[in-house]
């Protein structure tokens, strides 16, 4: 990996779909132990994978990893935290009111 330079990885993976009331997620799992690191791109390959209400749907599909560039990395690094913030939502008051 170099500073400017991105690569481009393939991995299989098992893509799981819960659709239920106890718990409603979508999960990869790359099957050769491929790990995303800050600013990667994943791609899963395939149709659309829909789980009917009450059931779980698993699939075995093939992934592209787009590895960020060293600059990229340091950059997500950098900034990720103040992105993360933009999701919070602080209260100081007593009183909750909307």
């Amino acid at each position: 990996m170099g500073w400017l330079t991105k690569e481009i990885e393939r991995a299989p993976c098992t893509v799981e779909i819960s659709h239920k009331f106890e718990s409603l997620h979508a999960h990869l799992r790359f099957n050769n132990g491929a790990t995303v690191y800050p600013g990667d791109e994943v791609k899963v390959h395939g149709p659309e994978m829909m789980a009917p209400f009450g059931e779980i749907v698993t699939e075995d599909r093939e992934a592209t990893i787009i590895r960020a560039s060293g600059l990229e990395r340091l950059w997500t690094r950098l900034t990720g935290d103040f992105e993360v913030m933009e999701l919070c939502e602080f209260s100081f008051s007593e009183e909750v009111t909307l």
